[in-house]
């Protein structure tokens, strides 16, 4: 795992987390320069998602280690705000529930925090390996894959989404199978639990409404009283189609 930081050391710190299979640039390049006008930004590049390490990703679990280890070593245990897009939601939960660094905002972009049991989830990543890996590898989109996307979030989402894939963004051929499998997998069968109350932090939850109601009441199911960011858009497409107002909409939440 390796940690890209922009900005003055003294404003608030804000990590960002990036989604699956992401590659923290293509996930987040378009907001860097704006938040580092105010903060601190701590960019986390998963194992197996750095093109300059030779790094496999092995659990959900090992990745939330490292994260909270470097917060405690390098920044006395303490963080302004963390922003977990999709499945680096499933993280914020995970450091909200286990306590082991002071975090003063917790934000859930867009994540769906799908659970499943193993054998439900061997198959889900099966499927989801054999749709992807070759995406990512030879940067070819199926275009039943890009008739969807287009049916349902329209050109210019679409362009993004697969920029943040990388398509047209950072090369994500290094990636190793193991290490897609393992993200995917080890997400779906770590378990967040539920009630989750943390002292000291309030939980922001970035709920784009055109997932499905489902997705609201799963943020009221696994935290007590989250504060519930909502709007009509598809998942994570504030922060890839509207860089200024996602900056604007976590800075109104941690300011």
């Amino acid at each position: 795992m390796k940690l890209y930081n922009f900005g003055k050391e003294e404003n608030p710190a804000i990590m960002l987390l990036p989604g699956t299979f992401c590659h923290w640039k293509n996930n987040f390049s378009g907001v860097i320069d704006l938040l580092a006008k105010d903060f601190f930004v701590l960019c986390i590049s998963y194992d197996g998602f750095d093109e300059t390490e030779k790094t496999e990703f092995q659990d959900i679990t090992t990745e939330v280690t490292k994260i909270e280890e470097y917060i405690n070593k390098r920044l006395q245990g303490k963080i302004h705000a963390v922003y977990g897009c999709s499945l680096g939601g499933s993280i914020v939960g995970l450091m909200a529930k286990r306590g082991k660094i002071k975090m003063k905002h917790g934000i859930l972009g867009s994540s769906d925090l799908d659970q499943a049991s193993k054998i439900s989830a061997l198959v889900k990543t099966k499927i989801m390996i054999l749709l992807l890996y070759k995406l990512l590898h030879k940067r070819k989109v199926p275009k039943l894959i890009k008739k969807q996307m287009l049916k349902k979030g329209g050109e210019e989402y679409t362009k993004n989404v697969l920029k943040m894939m990388g398509i047209n963004g950072i090369d994500m051929s290094f990636v190793k199978k193991n290490s897609m499998k393992n993200q995917f997998y080890t997400d779906l069968i770590t378990r967040i639990g539920n009630g989750i109350e943390a002292r000291g932090t309030t939980i922001h939850c970035f709920y784009a409404a055109k997932m499905g109601e489902e997705y609201k009441n799963r943020y009221q199911q696994h935290f007590i009283k989250p504060h519930i960011v909502e709007h009509n858009l598809s998942h994570e497409e504030l922060l890839l189609c509207h860089p200024k107002e996602w900056v604007e909409t976590v800075k109104r939440c941690i300011l």
